[in-house]
């Protein structure tokens, strides 16, 4: 099976980097800082989703601004004490694609994605965060945006996403989506493609665009 495309959407956590034991590690302390018990933290999907609609979820709404400034906080702090990592197939991927070609399509905060994508040595020329749109994913906000970022036919991009939110979006968004079973089960994933992550891929850039096939 090979995929082509004008551009290529990548979410960053999951995808691109791990972040998962720092987010774990840094959502846990905060949990605790604001009196939430494990089985109501337990109850909150974390993976995927703005922080705000987390917070959202577990405190009143007068207590959301400071508490997500608190976790976005202690999750930036975290990123110089090893909190990311690359994931197999990420530099290759990305080295092979010029950089008007691809974008990272975050739930994070800007401030945090940076910290993280910089952590790695990743630049990307076009940055979708949480700070940038009103409607999260699985809102197909994100990744629209991220087409008119680069100037390209939502039609023609391929979102890159280790969460079902994030693969909800891509589609929504009339986009090929391609799952990265890095932190759910591939059964749990709904996609065009399901591979274990960047490093079963091969990219080829052409004049017309970019053709992914899996590796083998």
């Amino acid at each position: 099976m090979t995929i082509h495309a004008h551009a290529l959407l990548f979410d960053n956590d999951g995808t691109l980097v791990s972040s998962l034991d720092s987010v774990e590690r840094c959502w846990s302390r905060w949990a605790g800082e604001y009196g939430i018990t494990a089985e109501e933290f337990g109850r909150v999907e974390l993976h995927g989703r703005p922080a705000v609609e987390i917070v959202a979820d577990l405190l009143p709404a007068h207590l959301v601004p400071e508490a997500v400034a608190r976790v976005e906080q202690l999750e930036v702090e975290d990123v110089p004490g090893g909190g990311v990592r690359l994931l197999p197939g990420t530099r290759d991927v990305l080295d092979a694609l010029p950089s008007d070609r691809w974008a990272v399509v975050t739930s994070a905060t800007r401030r945090l994605a940076e910290a993280r994508l910089g952590a790695v040595g990743i630049t990307p020329k076009a940055l979708v965060s949480s700070d940038d749109v009103t409607r999260g994913k699985p809102d197909p906000e994100p990744y629209l945006l991220a087409a008119r970022q680069l100037g390209v036919d939502p039609a023609h991009c391929v979102v890159f996403e280790d969460a079902p939110a994030g693969l909800r979006a891509g589609r929504a968004a009339g986009m090929t989506t391609v799952a990265l079973a890095t932190t759910h089960r591939a059964a749990e994933l709904d996609a065009d493609l399901v591979v274990d992550d960047l490093s079963a891929l091969s990219v080829l850039v052409t004049d017309r665009g970019v053709a992914i096939s899996r590796r083998g």
